[in-house]
């Protein structure tokens, strides 16, 4: 038996590192030729879910009173690669009562968060960022985050409450790279298309925030929102 050359070996690597290479390339191109057809993000809910965690929706108050408060989240548990992500939500009218926002741990006893917004509160959707209250979620530990309209302050079973599940995973490196390559307007298609709920609404918020008048985030948002079963009045 001859033996086996070092330069023999050498070629073996190089030729499995190119091949590696040459997929990565094709899986790289496969996503943005994707993207390019797409319109909307359209999202793709992580293989390990939760069961339905969401809560809230419309509400009908007296004298025909009706108004709907949302958390912008999927039924099941959202994903995040961000450690201090922004949590989104939306009322569909001004608020004069004060608003509660809580997150905790699933299976804590004490919150992490437990923020007052006095009234007036805006109609349309409201944003709270982690990193303003220096928390950190913890990866693959599941959160609970609820929305509370305080009706009555001294009678809190009155609270109208919406609520949803986050959890912060780590990020795949092919979406990275892909991210690397992405303009911005490209980022919460990849995101969504990652099943990173979180990430993706915040791309697209940060991007409407930036650009008020980009009626094209806003009918993505609309439409990402819409096939997680969510329905937002106005935005």
């Amino acid at each position: 038996m001859k033996p086996f050359k070092a330069s023999m070996l050498t070629g073996i690597v190089m030729m499995s590192m190119g091949m590696a290479w040459a997929s990565t390339a094709q899986a790289q191109d496969a996503g943005s030729s994707s993207l390019a057809s797409q319109t909307v993000p359209s999202y793709r809910p992580p293989m390990r879910g939760a069961p339905a965690s969401r809560l809230g929706g419309a509400h009908r108050g007296s004298e025909g009173d009706d108004w709907t408060l949302l958390v912008l989240a999927p039924e099941h548990t959202g994903q995040t690669t961000a450690a201090q992500p922004t949590l989104y939500w939306y009322t569909s009218k001004d608020l004069e009562q004060p608003v509660e926002i809580t997150l905790i741990a699933r299976d804590a006893i004490e919150p992490l968060l437990e923020h007052r917004l006095e009234g007036p509160v805006s109609a349309g959707v409201q944003s709270v960022a982690l990193a303003d209250f220096g928390i950190s979620l913890k990866p693959d530990t599941e959160y609970q985050w609820f929305v509370s309209a305080i009706m009555d302050p001294t009678q809190r079973s009155k609270d109208y409450t919406a609520g949803a599940a986050i959890q912060r995973v780590a990020a795949d490196q092919q979406m990275l790279a892909r991210l690397q390559n992405a303009a911005v307007e490209e980022r919460p298609f990849i995101y969504a298309q990652a099943g990173l709920w979180f990430d993706a609404i915040d791309a697209l918020s940060r991007r409407i925030k930036a650009l008020p008048a980009d009626s094209a985030a806003r009918q993505q948002r609309r439409a990402l929102v819409e096939q997680v079963g969510l329905k937002m009045p106005t935005d």
